[in-house]
């Protein structure tokens, strides 16, 4: 099972959020969209600045970025439908 990185996302720095061995990206950008949800509650001062959380592969690729700030549902229909 491959290993997912996530990092938080502020002004292009990146902020190791910690990894995890997933069963597929698909379960990591999961993940990702999870933890930037739990990230806008827990720190509502990053929010309306541009902050994200990606998630990179074993060699530092980023694969998939979401945003702390909340996705409004017609995107999230649209993009996953």
């Amino acid at each position: 099972m491959p290993y997912f990185h996530f990092d938080l996302v502020m002004d292009e720095q990146f902020k190791g959020q910690g990894g995890m061995i997933l069963e597929d990206t698909e379960i990591a950008f999961e993940r990702a969209e999870s933890l930037a949800s739990e990230l806008s509650v827990a720190r509502p001062d990053l929010r309306s600045k541009g902050c994200a959380v990606r998630v990179t592969d074993y060699e530092n690729r980023e694969l998939y970025r979401t945003p702390l700030d909340p996705i409004p549902l017609w995107i999230k229909t649209r993009r996953h439908g």
